[in-house]
């Protein structure tokens, strides 16, 4: 099926060629023409299969031939992270470069006050993290009552991070009459009740199966005990030339120490998560992406926001305590069609939840012993607790939680689920 075929503007065809895609993937195969019919959608998709443009396309057409009064924000997306907001507006700044459309982005760990100035100057898209947003709605400094169009992209990765209330209070200040449209990785129960609650008779599209891991990524897990995992990673990097390399880590500490490690090695790194500054992170992305830097090691937060062309691969330097994390680490590779490896390094202490990831996954991953780093039998594992392992932690079995309901920590006090309350304006 060629682009020309889904009903989109030359405007936009034109961008759309410029960027060299050929042929639409099949969440926009099936989303596009919905959401150009008016209607609200719900759509089950995971990372890296164009759901992104498959959103941007049908909205710029729609707001390039409505009428506009040069003002008000007219469309709004939500987005759980400040990359994720990052990457949608440099999406709706590509395909809409032919339009005379407006569009700014609000986060939080940044200066307020020129996300004030694009405001008041007026914008038709606001691409937006739902806290810093609602530091807008208390400073009145922008106004919500004519969005004609509201999207929540990766709204089940906003349910994980605790920003239900905030979207609730969002939700309150739209006007009933609008088109929604709801993107999510996962397609569970609490996702298509969120949908019942504020969408009109919504379109169901789901393109891949719930919680599956993108085919073309090869999987494998390398046992090896925990003192050995930096040795072990460094080894692979090096003798396999690895030249761009995400790696994961559950905590920032844990980031930060394996970035140091890995510099000492003489291999270029660089940590990305929440306690670092806007700034900061994105000079590490912007480095990773050009090549400059050859590991990025990240935290969860990072999971969902970044976009990077080809990646070839992602390592699980530890396993996620919630499994669906783990498909969203690896959907950074094998993305829009190309091929990808995810390497998990996986200790005694990680057993349970390599258990847990297959379980979700419905398969079992290969596991490959390398030579000189099997792990000692004798060796007992120790609950890991807050994503740390044992000592300085409370002693027992790790507490359990529910991926649906388990908030993530917050970028800063910007981004944080509020619990203020602001009139309706």
């Amino acid at each position: 099926m060629p682009f020309t075929s889904l009903g989109l503007s030359e405007n936009i065809l034109k961008a759309i060629r410029e960027q060299g895609y050929t042929e639409p993937t099949p969440v926009q195969k099936q989303a596009v023409p919905l959401i150009l019919e008016g209607s609200d959608v719900v759509i089950g998709s995971q990372t890296g299969t164009g759901k992104t443009a498959g959103f941007t396309w049908p909205l710029l057409q729609r707001l390039s031939k409505a009428p506009r009064d040069g003002r008000s924000v007219r469309a709004l997306i939500l987005t759980p992270t400040r990359e994720l907001a990052a990457q949608v507006g440099e999406s709706v700044q590509t395909y809409g470069k032919y339009m005379d459309l407006k569009s700014t982005i609000i986060f939080g760990g940044v200066n307020i006050n020129p996300q004030i100035k694009h405001l008041r100057a007026g914008v038709d898209i606001v691409i937006a993290t739902p806290g810093r947003l609602l530091d807008h709605v208390g400073q009145r400094t922008v106004d919500l009552s004519r969005v004609e169009f509201l999207v929540l992209d990766e709204a089940d990765r906003m349910l994980d991070m605790g920003f239900i209330h905030d979207i609730r209070k969002l939700l309150a200040l739209l006007p009933k009459q609008r088109q929604t449209l709801l993107f999510s990785a996962t397609f569970s129960e609490e996702i298509k009740a969120l949908a019942r609650g504020f969408m009109k008779a919504p379109k169901t599209v789901e393109v891949t199966r719930e919680n599956t891991a993108v085919e073309a990524i090869t999987q494998v897990v390398y046992p090896v005990d925990n003192k050995n995992k930096t040795a072990l990673l460094t080894e692979m990097i090096s003798s396999g030339n690895w030249t761009q390399v995400l790696v994961f880590t559950r905590t920032k500490h844990g980031a930060n120490k394996l970035t140091d490690k890995l510099s000492l090695a003489g291999i270029t790194a660089s940590a990305i998560h929440g306690n670092k500054s806007q700034s900061a992170r994105t000079k590490a992305l912007k480095d990773f992406k050009e090549g400059a830097v050859r590991v990025l090691v990240a935290t969860d937060i990072a999971a969902r926001g970044l976009d990077i062309d080809q990646l070839p691969h992602v390592v699980n330097f530890e396993l996620p305590q919630v499994p669906e994390d783990y498909v969203h680490r690896i959907g950074r590779t094998g993305r829009a069609g190309n091929s990808g490896a995810a390497i998990s390094l996986v200790c005694i202490d990680e057993h349970k939840l390599l258990r847990d990831i297959e379980r979700l996954i419905k398969n079992a991953i290969p596991q490959v012993i390398m030579p000189g780093y099997a792990p000692d039998p004798s060796i007992k594992a120790e609950p890991i607790i807050n994503g740390r392992r044992g000592g300085g932690q409370s002693q027992g079995r790790p507490q359990s939680r529910s991926p649906s309901r388990a908030p993530a920590r917050p970028h800063s006090s910007k981004d944080k689920p509020s619990n203020r309350s602001y009139p309706k304006r």
